[in-house]
């Protein structure tokens, strides 16, 4: 799989492995823990979702010119790695649960403290990470495999990715199971509106029926929303901590091969290798950013749609689709929840990722291999399939507001999970033309003195597509599911076109 591929790409797939491990750990809990543990709404969760999830991306913008300023690339993602652990460290101490009204903004501070933290290490990892990939593909003996080289580096990150949502909800459900009680996504929520006095009579029946069936007998409801709350909320917690482990494993092995990385700390204007820097014509280098530029500025509304599957996707998983369909016993826990939907996407990663390289390969020995912009606008188009599939599964869905007067949609009433599968797998095959093709194609135009602020400029542009998640939360509580699903088609469809328009000058620009 790594034949005529350098020979640090495996080592930096494998550090980017153990660090996306961890990160996924967390976000694939990361809204419900907020809306659980504060009993925040989804459009308050989306905001403080979106602001973390853009801060992140953003950030990388401050890692990327703190490494082409002082080209101490290693220096800098080594500084990353240390301040995600920590920050990981912060979020996974158990604070107690229902939040104590004098505490609420401590806590809340505290979280987002640690959250901000994670975002800053991230940001300093993330993009020089890529640069060095990048670097290593400079080599003319490699540079015609450097789409195929961040496509196979690309699904390193999410094989870590696969496991990383079933490893914390088992270790939060374990956690649930261990002390008396029983799993079931509607309780958190119904537990917070009999604790703020929000609840209706049919909510109330609602809760008592639940209580029963996770395993509690008395009768005080106020008494056991309280201690559900508790021990939900501190499994959480526990999760969080498995992202910790992730990390030292990270820090190990790129220590372990630091050396194998390209390493173009030194003079000014030398390059890995000891090489000089070509200095570009002003003008070419310009041509270079403007590109660079527009496409940043294209893929703002695919990430503002991709990246739902972090927020809207997972909330209606919890809401609409029927969980007792995926239910699996590890022996120390029940693996059951809305969360578990966030390992399908790099499960797919994983899987269809050498079937993708084989079939560029294929057209690439054949001569009519896309090129890198042409694909990521195929890529854009491939997602607005995706949640068009949403939309039609979704026809006939009570409102939002009309489920949490419920309490809660019964089984029988929620779609199936193959909904979510499926669109899932058309999501993961557009995600496969845009993003690791994406990074190659910045990898390749970038002005060599600018590489690390423009991979962190790529991802700034993810940061501004995730500080737009929000707007997602805001139509699923306000608007029929077809209607919030249809918001994401017309995105990226907004994305694919303007893309095809701009094709031609981008392929002149990277020739």
């Amino acid at each position: 799989m790594f034949k005529n591929h350098p020979k640090g790409l495996l080592a930096a797939s494998l550090a980017n492995m153990g660090e996306r491990f961890g990160f996924y750990t967390m976000m694939a809990i990361l809204s419900l823990f907020i809306m659980t543990k504060f009993g925040l709404d989804e459009t308050k969760t989306g905001i403080i979702y979106s602001i973390f999830y853009a801060s992140i991306y953003l950030l990388a913008l401050v890692g990327g010119l703190l490494a082409d300023k002082t080209r101490n690339y290693k220096g800098v993602i080594l500084t990353g790695l240390l301040l995600m652990t920590l920050g990981y460290v912060i979020i996974a101490i158990p604070t107690p649960t229902p939040v104590p009204e004098g505490q609420f903004g401590l806590l809340l501070a505290f979280t987002c403290l640690g959250l901000l933290v994670i975002a800053l290490g991230n940001g300093l990892f993330k993009g020089n990470l890529q640069a060095l990939v990048g670097q290593m593909y400079d080599d003319p003996k490699y540079s015609k495999m450097r789409d195929s080289g961040f496509q196979l580096f690309y699904m390193f990150i999410n094989v870590g990715a696969i496991f990383a949502p079933f490893l914390a909800v088992g270790v939060r459900n374990w956690w649930v199971e261990n002390n008396g009680f029983l799993y079931n996504a509607d309780l958190p929520a119904l537990a917070h509106q009999q604790l703020g006095n929000s609840i209706t009579a049919e909510g109330t029946a609602r809760l008592q029926s639940l209580a029963s069936e996770v395993g509690y007998t008395g009768t005080d409801l106020t008494a056991f929303a309280n201690e559900y709350l508790n021990v939900f909320t501190t499994g959480f917690h526990y999760a969080f901590a498995v992202a910790i482990f992730a990390m030292l494993l990270s820090l190990v092995i790129y220590l372990f091969n630091k050396n194998r990385f390209p390493d173009p700390a030194g003079k000014k204007g030398v390059a890995a290798g000891g090489a000089a820097v070509e200095e570009m014509d002003i003008k070419e280098v310009k041509q270079r950013l403007y590109a660079l530029f527009a496409v940043f500025a294209v893929v703002i509304f695919f990430w503002f749609s991709f990246h739902q599957n972090g927020l809207t996707l997972t909330y209606f998983a919890k809401d609409y689709t029927d969980l007792s369909q995926i239910k699996v016993n590890l022996g120390f826990a029940t693996l059951q929840g809305a969360e578990i939907f966030q390992s399908i996407n790099p499960f797919f990663v994983v899987f269809l990722t050498p079937i993708i390289v084989a079939f560029f390969g294929w057209l690439r020995a054949k001569g009519k291999e896309p090129s890198t912009p042409r694909k990521i606008a195929i890529g854009m188009g491939i997602a607005a399939l995706a949640y068009a599939v949403m939309a039609l599964g979704s026809m006939g869905l009570p409102l939002k507001a009309e489920v949490d007067a419920m309490g809660g949609l019964p089984d029988a009433a929620r779609v199936t999970p193959w909904l979510l599968i499926g669109t899932y797998f058309i999501l993961t095959v557009a995600e496969l033309f845009i993003s690791p093709l994406g990074i190659s194609f910045v990898s390749k135009v970038a002005p060599p003195k600018y590489q690390g602020i423009m991979q962190g400029a790529w991802l700034g542009a993810t940061a501004a597509g995730n500080s737009l998640l929000f707007i997602g939360a805001i139509f699923y509580t306000s608007f029929s599911m077809t209607a919030t699903w249809m918001v994401f088609v017309v995105a990226c469809f907004i994305s694919m076109f303007t893309m095809l328009a701009m094709v031609k000058w981008l392929d002149r620009v990277a020739k």
